[in-house]
């Protein structure tokens, strides 16, 4: 329902909506402010994170969503540290049946995004983990898009080259998107960023080849990927639920080099080391199936919705033996060879293989509605049931287990009910605010690990329409991955580790693969945090979050190879006679205790540049290329109508001819209007499920529009000339005389000192003075007349022609403690004092930011990560060293533009229509961490390339949309 925002008085009313704005209706003395509900829009206590409007999304030159997602990451992001960093993903306020329903739709076709907390995702069936983004998509947009892109290191070593194609349509309850992508990675070896080799590795013979040579950084890559989706909305209009088939085929290709094969050859009391040309090779092979429903429909007052998603995955690693040179040391031996000589050939050893043959099934249901109604307001409900299946078949030669197979079912139950305890609107309590408790609980029965149970409680209060203030308590159990437990047993030769026992580093075999011992975890979190709507700016907040989380029989990843992490777990390390390191097995390990807590506080801000225009900028004429179903917000009347059009950049407010031009084109006649006339908003309203305009709906709005002169009941029709005293009077500078306004509005802009309140003016002033575009009481003709005499590509930044926008996002990680008990009886380990188990230690503080600027079409996006250096301790013996590891400073620039905003270049160039071109700098700094040793020595292991082997990365990408 909208919701006013000045009084409303019983009569019938002009209402003016051609734009995104909220719509203004004039009472005869009164303005009355609607804003509507947006379809999909999420109703729920919990204040949103964030809020972009269609021109927020623009500003950001995302070509899909998923880059959308990436640049507004600090928002997205989740600092609970449980489950995927990946938001839940909702479309229209509906769940989706994957991620890749809706990861390269084009950005151009959502109207609205919405950004809530990790309580919300409980209403949907998911655990509160991870944030929530609703993606609200127009009514009607249809595209046709071609993308390629092309990055390079300025450092050099690699390529990475990217192409793209989609089709994309939403008409009504319709939709569809189908895409296909392929992208290739060059290889990137040690050779190529100088890294620095062990001499111990180095051959001892010139005319060896180098190893390093065959030792890759980043391995090469293939990716091959099609992606379609189909929705149809159920009854009329796609208001009664909705229909959804997906799928996907992905086909990866990734070689990495392990290095040479080496042999020591001895001859009396000389030896020399010595290397084999062919490197040891790795190729992992992926094909990957995946298929997906959704279906939800109205039951009554309650929505059943259901999801269904399965994918099969092939994946075939081979890897190469290490040949048998015991050939060579005979030959030396039997004097045959000298070792010094020329090498003869050596035959491959041939080569291992592992195959993983994956199932895996994910179906959810879920019922929600309002079980009863309470007196603070309607309670709300989610029932969820669910059925997952995960089957996995796993074989290498290396082993002597045969094929090892591992299935899963995992059936679960749960419910989530919230409900209203204090209302200001209901005027229960009201003036505690508006109190929500929220309770969920649930539960997993795992056929090969049992009963796994969750339950939490949270309270949302908000006491002032600007502050939200939430506490919850979760309580969870985990069971390790199929994979965690059974993955196939895989050996890698010559990694790199260091050893801190005696402070080399070592080339060492690794083992990966699965641990049949892990057990269950046992998670206990306590959230609280608090939203501010910041009253120094228009569209501007403060988020503060406080995290503490403990959890018992922790699966991890194996750690860091500290002195208590082998004192720990000694049967995973191997060392030969002389203490060195030769193996190191790396299979998941669990920890008895892991304790943290912390605080993520942080702002979102964003303002105008030069005019105040907030129209969507999605008409096809401004570049996007794509065909909107709606008209531009900017539309002039139909030929023959009275009245100039507004200026270029004006903002879409109220304009009283335009509201008379549009009054006669609707009200003369009874032919249909012509939809391209038609401002955005009014035609998105009067569009039928099939594209055209509704007869019925024409007919209702025509009743209200064309009956605007007075002659409906009550007589409060518009009057124009009273709407421009109003204009005249709240439009000067400094303070209005508040005697000359109708004595409802006049109390509307006190204050409760019975002063006027600045910022209601202010909004009011938006609102009216720049209606006509032109500031200072010009006419919007002067304004365009003055416009068109100017020649050459609009500004970049500044007053131009459609104005602009900018945006900040800054967030801040505090962390308190951070502890971990390897095992029971062992010592706890600090991680913010060194007592890492993670390459690369735990620094105590992280910053991540993301802003821009968007104007006339040009674009500037920054995003930066900063974290602070970080200590990791050594044992204290005679060759041992604490390690430092230094802060890192990432910055990311986009540098973008919209040529098809350039009218008078697309006049030159029509195909530049709907094109964009990026600039992209990953990296801006070429920055990568430095780790050094107590003497400032940097260790063989830790050396920049190994911590970012690519260093800065430019790149250009082009777009076309059609």
């Amino acid at each position: 329902m909208p919701v006013p925002a000045f009084a409303e008085e019983p009569s019938a009313p002009a209402t003016i909506n051609d734009g995104d704005d909220d719509p203004l209706e004039v009472h005869g003395d009164e303005i009355l402010v609607l804003a509507p509900r947006i379809r999909g829009q999420l109703d729920v206590p919990q204040k949103p994170v964030e809020v972009l409007e269609e021109e927020d999304i623009q500003a950001y030159g995302a070509n899909s969503i998923e880059e959308l997602l990436a640049a507004i990451s600090p928002q997205t992001n989740s600092g609970r540290g449980r489950g995927s960093s990946r938001p839940i993903m909702l479309i229209n306020g509906q769940r989706i049946t994957s991620w890749r329903e809706m990861r390269r739709m084009p950005p151009e076709a959502i109207r609205r995004v919405e950004i809530l907390p990790e309580e919300v995702a409980l209403r949907f069936g998911y655990p509160a983990n991870q944030r929530v983004v609703n993606l609200i998509l127009k009514e009607q947009f249809a595209a046709v898009t071609g993308a390629g892109e092309y990055n390079r290191p300025t450092r050099g070593g690699y390529d990475n080259y990217e192409l793209e194609t989609g089709l994309f349509n939403v008409s009504g309850p319709r939709r569809y998107n189908f895409s296909a992508k392929i992208v290739q990675t060059t290889m990137l070896t040690e050779d190529e960023r100088n890294v620095r080799q062990e001499e111990s590795s180095r051959p001892d013979v010139a005319g060896d080849p180098d190893p390093a040579r065959y030792r890759s950084l980043a391995s090469s890559d293939y990716d091959l990927s099609f992606e379609g989706t189909m929705t149809q909305g159920l009854g009329e209009n796609g208001l009664n639920g909705s229909i959804t088939a997906s799928g996907g085929y992905n086909h990866t290709q990734q070689t990495s080099l392990s290095g040479l094969d080496t042999v020591l050859l001895t001859d009396g009391g000389e030896s020399a080391l010595r290397t084999l040309p062919d490197p040891l090779t790795t190729r992992v092979i992926t094909d990957a199936f995946e298929g997906g429903l959704g279906f939800s429909k109205f039951l009554g007052d309650w929505e059943f919705s259901a999801t269904l998603d399965g994918s099969y995955t092939d994946t075939s690693t081979q890897v190469d033996r290490r040949r048998d040179t015991s050939g060579l040391q005979a030959a030396v031996d039997a004097g045959d060879l000298t070792i010094a000589g020329a090498l003869p050939f050596v035959p491959g050893a041939g080569v291992d293989t592992a195959q993983n043959r994956s199932l895996a099934l994910t179906s959810l249901a879920t019922l929600v509605g309002t079980p009863f109604r309470m007196p603070a307001g309607d309670a709300s409900l989610t029932v969820k049931a669910g059925y997952d299946f995960t089957n996995t078949r796993s074989e290498d030669t290396r082993s002597t287990l045969g094929t090892i197979k591992l299935t899963r079912g995992d059936v679960q139950g749960g419910m989530n009910l919230a409900l209203p305890l204090t209302s200001r609107d209901e005027d229960v309590l009201g003036a505690i605010g508006d109190l929500t408790l929220n309770l969920s609980g649930g539960l997993n029965h795992l056929s090969d690990f049992g009963t796994l149970t969750d339950w939490s409680a949270g309270l949302t209060w908000s006491p002032t329409e600007k502050l939200s203030l939430q506490a919850s308590y979760l309580v969870n159990e985990a069971a390790p991955s199929l994979s965690q437990l059974g993955a196939p047993t895989v050996f890698n030769y010559n990694v790199p580790v260091y050893d801190f026992a005696n402070g080399t580093t070592a080339l060492v075999t690794t083992i990966s693969g699965g641990n049949p011992g892990l057990v269950k975890e046992k998670q206990r979190d306590i959230k609280l945090s608090a939203t501010w709507q910041l009253p120094f700016f228009d569209r501007a907040n403060l988020l503060v979050e406080y995290f503490r989380n403990r959890s018992d029989n922790v699966t991890e990843s194996f750690p860091l190879f500290t002195p208590a992490v082998e004192a720990a777990f000694p049967d995973r390390v191997t060392r030969d006679a002389a203490g060195n390191l030769i193996a190191l097995d790396r299979r998941a390990v669990t920890y008895d205790r892991v304790s943290n807590s912390r605080v993520r506080w942080g702002f979102n801000v964003s303002g105008n540049i030069g005019g105040n225009d907030r129209s969507s900028g999605s008409r096809s004429a401004d570049g996007s290329g794509g065909r909107s179903g709606s008209a531009p917000a900017s539309a002039q009347p139909a030929a023959g109508t009275q009245g100039p059009p507004p200026a270029a950049g004006s903002r879409p407010g109220f304009d009283p001819s335009r509201f008379e031009a549009l009054r006669k084109q609707l009200c003369t006649g009874d032919a249909a209007p012509d939809p391209a006339t038609l401002p955005e908003r009014l035609r998105e309203r009067l569009t039928g499920s099939d594209g055209k305009i509704d007869p019925e709906r024409l007919a209702q709005f025509k009743a209200r529009v064309c009956s605007a002169d007075g002659a409906a009941p009550g007589g409060g029709g518009f009057d124009p000339e009273r709407f421009a005293r109003i204009r005249a009077v709240v439009c000067v500078e400094g303070a209005p005389d508040l005697s000359a306004l109708p004595e409802q509005l006049a109390e509307r802009l006190r204050g409760p000192d019975g002063q006027i309140d600045q910022t209601r003016l202010a909004s009011l002033r938006e609102r009216l003075c720049k209606a006509d575009g032109a500031p200072g009481g010009q006419s919007g003709q002067q304004t365009a007349s003055r416009e068109r005499s100017s020649s050459g590509p609009p500004p970049m930044f500044g007053r131009g022609e459609r104005g602009g926008r900018w945006n900040l996002s800054v967030y801040h990680t505090w962390r308190f403690t951070d502890t971990v008990r390897i095992a029971q009886g062992a010592p706890v380990l600090d991680e913010l004092d060194g007592d890492a188990l993670a390459a690369g230690g735990v620094p105590r503080h992280a910053i991540e930011a993301s802003g821009g600027l968007f104007a006339n079409g040009y674009g500037l996006r920054m995003n930066a990560e900063w974290e602070a250096p970080a200590n990791v301790n050594g044992t204290g013996l005679p060759g041992s060293s604490d390690l430092r590891f230094g802060s890192t400073f990432m910055v990311d620039l986009r540098l973008f533009a919209d040529l098809g905003r350039n009218e008078d270049l697309v006049a030159k160039v029509p195909f530049l229509k709907g094109t964009r071109v990026a600039f992209t700098v990953d990296n801006l700094f070429d920055s990568r961490q430095k780790v050094t040793d107590e003497n400032g020595v940097v260790p063989i292991a830790y050396q920049a390339a190994y911590r970012q082997p690519q260093g800065r990365v430019v790149g250009i990408d082009i777009r076309k949309m059609f």
